[in-house]
């Protein structure tokens, strides 16, 4: 065993508990609590795996459950950004950048190196694995919300339009998940979870 290599790989293990301290916005089924960063990371990765089947072109499937499980890591230093928080929206990258170099650098190199092109290949979501990771990452708390009756959309005071734009890119993965999203958006609306700015 090489002990650096190995002390280095602890040290990152250690670290990345952390995420389990970010909260986001939105709640667990049942509204019971916020939840954190590495619960909706492995949420992600499991419906990676549920719902491959809705993808629009095949994609290796390990590879995109390991970018839902490293690509909110970054927010242990940069905090979680709420998708329509415009100010905090325009400082993300340079944020999540910085965060990735110190967080994926207490690797070894070549593990660092591994991690930060997942990292980057996701935020680009031009590969098919990043399109599919995408659906989810968009996907799970609009869920989450739908099934606790929109209360953190009304708690914000989202309209209907805002969640439209942050979902469409969706169909870009999953064009079958992608319909589905829009009838609980509409739905959502209907029911006055959203703001209903007659968006079509």
């Amino acid at each position: 065993m090489d002990r650096n290599r190995f002390e280095k790989q602890l040290e990152f293990i250690l670290e990345v508990d952390k995420e389990k301290n970010i909260l986001r916005q939105t709640h667990l089924s049942g509204y019971t609590r916020q939840e954190n960063d590495a619960e909706h990371a492995w949420h992600m990765a499991l419906m990676i795996y549920l719902l491959k089947e809705y993808a629009n072109e095949e994609f290796d499937l390990a590879k995109a459950m390991a970018m839902a499980l490293i690509h909110d890591i970054v927010e242990i230093d940069a905090g979680d950004t709420y998708c329509y928080d415009q100010t905090m929206l325009s400082s993300q990258k340079e944020r999540e950048s910085l965060a990735a170099n110190r967080i994926f650098g207490l690797l070894p190199q070549d593990q660092k190196e591994h991690l930060m092109d997942l990292f980057y290949e996701f935020e680009k979501g031009e590969s098919p694995e990043a399109r599919f990771a995408k659906v989810m990452d968009n996907f799970q708390p609009l869920l989450l919300n739908d099934y606790n009756n929109g209360r953190d959309w009304v708690r914000n005071g989202i309209d209907k339009e805002r969640v439209i734009n942050r979902q469409k890119s969706s169909k870009l993965g999953s064009e079958e998940i992608w319909q589905y999203t829009k009838e609980l958006i509409e739905k959502n609306a209907k029911k006055g979870n959203l703001k209903d700015n007659k968006i079509k």
